[in-house]
């Protein structure tokens, strides 16, 4: 394989961004962290402000009350005849009577505007409280979140660093677990977890591109946008003619269990080394052909890769079926084939029949 194709580059991009100080994700989040500190800051100046404008008119309106009061109080006990003279010589218009029955018609009303302007303050500052508070839970979930994400992409950088040191013995459902926090889709998962588990496929290729232009031992997320405006630009390369490619020994098994059945990416790297290590064609078909034929599950081969190349794997289940054990008895219990070579098995079963045991009844577990 080994093609870094322009497909496996975007996604790498969207996976090397997300290992870096820019990633989008800690971007967006640190985007959002200062629009509610934004918001935090003008709600907080606006409730205060709102809070003083109730008080100040609340006091207005107890004072208007009081001094209302007092007014018609003042103006009940005058009487015009005492200040007659006074009030002709110097053509004054006043009439107690006139005056009290006009701050009797008009306070109330400007009691009740100042009133409805304490209540809009009030209905505001409950707005602007709701606002605060909610951009005050933000920031707080924001810093919980953040936390995740570093500690999701300090997990993508460990799998990425054994992947790339030819350690990694990661299960597909692990990545594809923690690439879904990463909002991906599904079919960027699969592939994903392709590149990691597989990284000579393109990995291998892509990280060498990178460090190519790490002159300086800048941060990944320097040298990836450096390298990003270069790697963007890639075509894919040069096919090769159909009839003249050559499969390499893992491209030739990943085919061969595709064909029988089996999603490859549900084996571990180590797995795949170890069926490469041990390859038989013919005795890999044979096995999973005897499981299929005995109605057998198919994940006894995933969690047991060592039996896709047990030569006696078909006379071994024959043999336990022949005593009466069945098929799924050996599915929840394969250690008993992994554990004997076909010779060690007819030893145990020959002990247990010596001994006064019937090979049936006893558990596989106690062979």
């Amino acid at each position: 394989m080994n093609m870094l194709t322009t497909e496996k580059t975007k996604l790498l991009d969207k996976l090397y961004n997300l290992r870096g100080e820019d990633s989008v994700v800690l971007a967006k989040m640190e985007k959002e962290r200062e629009i509610a500190t934004s918001t935090k800051e003008r709600t907080t100046a606006e409730k205060l402000s709102l809070q003083d404008k109730i008080s100040n008119l609340t006091e207005e309106e107890r004072v208007l009350g009081d001094e209302g009061q007092k007014l018609i109080e003042v103006l009940s006990r005058i009487k015009t005849e005492d200040y007659k003279n006074v009030i002709d010589k110097l053509r004054i218009d006043f009439n107690p009577d006139r005056i009290a029955e006009e701050v009797n018609s008009s306070l109330p009303d400007t009691i009740k505007k100042v009133q409805d302007d304490i209540s809009s303050a009030k209905d505001e500052l409950v707005k602007v409280e709701g606002e605060m508070n909610t951009a005050s839970a933000t920031i707080e979930e924001l810093s919980i979140r953040k936390d995740e994400a570093l500690e999701n992409q300090a997990r993508l950088n460990e799998y990425f660093e054994l992947a790339l040191n030819g350690n990694i013995n990661i299960t597909r459902d692990s990545i594809t677990s923690l690439l879904e926090k990463f909002d991906f889709n599904e079919e960027e998962r699969r592939e994903s977890a392709k590149l990691i588990m597989f990284p000579e496929d393109a990995l291998y290729a892509y990280d060498e591109k990178i460090k190519n232009n790490n002159q300086t031992g800048k941060s990944i997320s320097e040298v990836f946008q450096e390298a990003k405006s270069n790697i963007d630009n890639i075509e894919e390369k040069e096919e090769p003619k159909v009839e003249e490619k050559v499969l390499s020994p893992k491209e030739v098994l990943i085919d061969l269990l595709t064909e029988l059945g089996f999603d490859y990416l549900n084996f571990t790297s180590n797995d795949i080394e170890k069926i490469l290590a041990n390859y038989n064609e013919t005795t890999l078909r044979n096995n999973v052909k005897c499981a299929k034929d005995n109605d057998m599950n198919l994940d006894i081969f995933v969690e047991n890769a060592e039996l896709l190349y047990d030569k006696e794997f078909e006379s071994k289940l024959a043999r336990l079926i022949e005593i009466g054990k069945e098929p799924f008895d050996v599915y929840l219990n394969p250690r008993v084939i992994m554990k004997y070579n076909m010779k060690g098995l007819e030893n145990a079963i020959d002990n247990l029949i010596s001994s006064g045991f019937d090979p049936k009844i006893v558990p596989l577990l106690a062979y």
